[in-house]
């Protein structure tokens, strides 16, 4: 080839390869893979890689291939043709391909393969000759007939299959083995039929344009919609293209000699070191994956386990066996890594078609990585890395029994990961009622509302028929650790009856469903659950990652049980109290109410006197907790009009309880009532306009962290949080209050009060001022929840209805109340991380936004040098090996 001319195609078998595993880029994962096996000297088909580059011009120009490629590929076959001693499109002695796509990142059931390519109506009389057996060729030459007729001529599978089952029929056959080669002959000329009846043309004949075919298939499968959705889910570049993978056939399906199977290095679902897999005696590799037929295990383990009478690979095939299992450990010290592997066995001999990177479950992820370190194959830095933060999230929370049986009758979003069971209920306050009768139920609403935190609370979980991942409902579940599917539009929800309907299927209250927070799901009936189970190999993890990072964690924590969760999965404080949930428990809520409604600041001083002795409790609890922890608590942050009574029914409980007037309640109703409550009376506006507030919260604070020290005997340094502050002589008004009200403790209790006082950065303002907040504020803490809010000038609420366009059109790389927008609220962030230690070089930072348990955003937060991040205390551990790995990646670069 001239120095001049691109390279479109690298060969590889024999021994050797063009390419090597580092070039997964251009040869994708299998053709790199393929390269580096036969690098290995292992037996590797022989077979050639058309680039992914190929796709790209392809694509750029109009469909059409460049123009040194046909001859590339010609002298490709070539070669694989002097290796196997055949020639491709000969009528006595064939080379015959499979052709098979190879993108860079793995896509399951993007396009299928095609096997026995080159065979026709003389070829398949050479086969049948040299191979001694005319049942196998012409069992062949009917499968290629249907697969290349499906992906590349787009005849539907079903067309086949019913002329297959109908001849069956007709012969009193059941299996599809009880056919000779005569039966295959006649059906093949059926099948030629239907391809000409469907597609329009006679099936092709010439090897050459069989191979054009399904390469130009494979480069076409690129776009299909299918192909493009996966790209979308999976966050795939279309740019990256597909490669093409040529490759000499060999033959699973030679009779009781031959056989094809699937095995994994180690288990994974387990993570068991073990070989794991299925293999199918006298069969081709769509078999197995087919189910046609029941496979049989590769070793004897596991068939006596799985109870199967058919032999294993061990006992059936034990040279193959012994091949399979030394190329095993070759594949896994060469990988570092758990394989995923295909085979086949012609006539006794083993091939090896692809290995990769097994996919596997949280729980074996962990065991493998743990066990690789342990054998010394990678560095506990490499087990740290190995492990995707976000999937911790399945083995936080009860799952599903995957034996179970599932009666789905309803697909939603999966908003807050885990799986519950429970009666049906349509209201707050029945889901109270049933946890207080200590009987499990499902919280139903078209959707939630802060009110109905405390039937949150009270229920297993959650199911809304609105609003998206980041609506109240996904968001304050995860909070709680709490499973939630939301955004189920097919579900009709009835609440004077007492009912909920989807799909002719109609539920009351009372009725059990089982939710799937991780896919989704919502099932009828109860279903087996198992719990989770923090083991051996995620403590060890977990402690690895602990020594490597930098930033700490804490937890978003306003219950007891919370913040016992916090502890339990780790957190390091809590970095996020909000006062508010406190407000709506029992009783509180009327002396609340009581308080809103009150004509002067004496009334209200009376009212939340009654709530005194309820706040402090609650911090004394906190603060014992989470003994020797700091616990960050953030004054009343929520338009008061969130706790007015919102029915007549709720109208009338405040009469009764207060005896204020019905016309002045509603009165006060209107007054509060607000066009945009997120920049409305909220925040430290509400201590500023009324400082009662702000001063009993404070009190309840700090009493609470004398009696506290007293009971526990470790020191408590509560930080007090202002939220929603655009201006250091908003702080500083709120902060008076605040100080004024500790001399007043400490003074009556006689005892030094040790606190800090700080404030919330949730509005671009606060940012770009924090040189001047930080003067007098000792910490800050980033509420990115709402600063993405007021920055980008989206409602998280309403976001759901345009953010998939505006994500899928690249204008926002992600969801940006998912994964922090770097570029604008992340500007902001920077800005106020600089400003604020221009003037204050120890001011304490952290993030206590939704953005605090997301590992994307974690990476960000360690880059701006935040303290710590904060997040729902399901998400702690995953917080923890984000901010490890964050650490990691920033120690390599330095490095690197």
């Amino acid at each position: 080839m001239t120095s001049g001319t691109a390279k479109w195609v690298y060969t590889f078998g024999d021994g050797k390869a063009e390419g090597k595993s580092q070039m997964r880029d251009l040869l994708g994962g299998k053709g790199a893979n393929l390269a580096e096996m036969s690098n290995l000297g292992l037996p590797v088909p022989p077979g050639f890689t058309i680039t992914t580059e190929v796709c790209t011009a392809y694509y750029e120009n109009g469909q059409t291939y460049p123009s040194e490629l046909k001859a590339q590929v010609a002298t490709a076959l070539d070669q694989v043709g002097a290796i196997t001693g055949k020639t491709f499109g000969d009528a006595s002695n064939p080379l015959l391909v499979s052709v098979r796509s190879g993108a860079r990142a793995s896509m399951p059931g993007m396009m299928d393969t095609v096997l026995n390519l080159g065979l026709n109506d003389a070829t398949v009389a050479a086969l049948a000759e040299s191979s001694g057996d005319p049942r196998f060729a012409y069992d062949s030459y009917r499968r290629f007939i249907t697969m290349y007729s499906n992906v590349v001529l787009g005849v539907e599978h079903h067309a086949f299959e019913e002329a297959l089952e109908h001849y069956k029929e007709g012969k009193g056959f059941d299996l599809d083995t009880e056919l000779g080669a005569e039966d295959w002959k006649h059906l093949i000329e059926k099948y030629k039929t239907i391809v000409v009846d469907e597609h329009g043309s006679a099936f092709p004949q010439g090897a050459e344009d069989q191979l054009w075919g399904a390469i130009g298939a494979v480069f076409d499968s690129w776009m299909i919609p299918r192909a493009k959705k996966y790209r979308e889910l999976n966050a795939i570049p279309e740019s990256w293209g597909t490669a093409v993978n040529v490759q000499a056939m060999v033959f699973g399906n030679m009779g009781d000699t031959s056989a094809t199977g699937v095995a994994f290095t180690r288990n994974p679902s387990t993570g068991e070191r073990a070989l794991y897999g299925e293999f199918l005696i006298n069969a081709q590799g769509e078999d197995v994956v087919a189910g046609i037929r029941t496979p049989q295990d590769i070793t004897e383990k596991a068939r006596l386990e799985a109870k199967s009478e058919k032999p294993s690979m061990e006992r059936a095939m034990p040279e193959s066996y012994a091949e399979l299992t030394r190329i095993y450990e070759i594949l896994e010290k060469h990988y570092r890594d758990m394989q995923d592997m295909e085979f086949t066995i012609e006539s006794g001999k083993l091939w090896m078609l692809q290995t990769r990177n097994g996919k596997r479950t949280a729980k074996a992820a962990l065991r493998i990585a743990v066990d690789l370190a342990g054998e010394g194959l990678i560095t506990q830095e490499e087990a740290i890395s190995r492990i995707e933060p976000g999937a911790l999230d399945q083995l936080l929370h009860p799952t599903i029994d995957p034996k179970a049986e599932r009666k789905v009758i309803a697909q939603g979003l999966p908003a807050s990961p885990g799986a519950a069971t429970g009666e049906i209920v349509f209201n707050s306050e029945d889901a109270e009622t049933l946890r207080k009768a200590e009987r499990k139920c499902i919280l139903v609403r078209i959707e939630t509302s802060p009110e109905d935190i405390h039937g949150m609370h009270a229920s297993e979980g959650i199911l809304t028929t609105r609003g998206g991942m980041t609506s109240h409902a996904a968001v304050v579940a995860r909070g709680m650790g709490k499973p939630c599917v939301s955004g189920v539009g097919s579900i009709r929800i009835d609440y004077k009856a007492q009912t909920l309907s989807v799909g002719g299927v109609t539920l009351k209250a009372g009725d059990r469903i089982t939710i799937d927070g991780s896919t989704g799901q919502v099932l009828q009936g109860e279903v087996t659950m198992l719990a989770p189970e923090l083991s051996g190999d995620f403590a060890t993890l977990m402690g690895w990652a602990d020594a490597y990072r930098t930033m700490k964690v804490r937890a978003n924590a306003d219950t007891p049980t919370d913040a016992r969760t916090a502890r339990d999965f780790g957190a390091e404080g809590i970095g996020l109290c909000r006062t508010e949930h406190m407000f709506f428990e029992g009783d509180r809520i009327i002396a609340v109410r009581e308080m809103i409604l009150a004509d002067d600041a004496e009334g209200r001083r009376a009212a939340l006197a009654k709530i005194l002795p309820y706040q402090r409790q609650d911090f004394v609890e906190l603060f014992t907790i989470m003994s020797g922890l700091p616990v960050t608590i953030r004054l009343l942050d929520p338009p008061l009009h969130e706790f007015l009574p919102h029915s007549d029914a709720e109208v009338r409980e405040v009469m009764d309880a207060t005896g204020i007037a019905e016309d002045k309640i509603r009165h006060r109703m209107r007054e509060l009532s607000e066009f945009n409550p997120m920049l409305g009376f909220r925040g430290c506006r509400l201590a500023i306009a009324f400082p009662e507030i702000a001063e009993m919260q404070a009190r309840a604070i700090f009493e609470a962290a004398i009696q506290a020290a007293q009971e526990t005997g470790a020191p408590v340094t509560p930080e007090v949080m202002v939220p929603l502050v655009f201006s250091r002589a908003e702080f500083d008004i709120v902060k008076g209050r605040i100080d004024a009200t500790a001399k007043a403790v400490s003074e009556e209790a006689g005892k030094a009060i040790d606190y800090q006082v700080g404030t919330m950065i949730e509005l671009p303002r606060a940012a770009l001022k924090a040189n001047e907040i930080a003067v007098t504020a000792e910490f800050f803490s980033f509420g990115t929840n709402d600063l993405t809010q007021t920055a980008l000038g989206i409602s998280r609420d309403d976001a759901a209805t345009f953010l998939g366009p505006y994500t899928q059109k690249g204008i926002l790389a992600a969801d940006p109340f998912v994964t922090i927008d770097q570029e604008g609220v992340g500007e902001l962030v920077r800005i106020g991380v600089e400003r604020g230690r221009s003037v204050r070089p120890d001011i304490k930072l952290g993030i206590c936004g939704e953005h605090g348990g997301d590992p994307a955003s974690i990476g960000f937060c360690q880059e701006v040098g935040l303290d710590y991040v904060s997040c729902s205390p399901y998400r702690v551990p995953i917080a923890r090996l984000a901010a490890a790995q964050a650490a990691l990646g920033k120690v390599s670069a330095k490095e690197g």
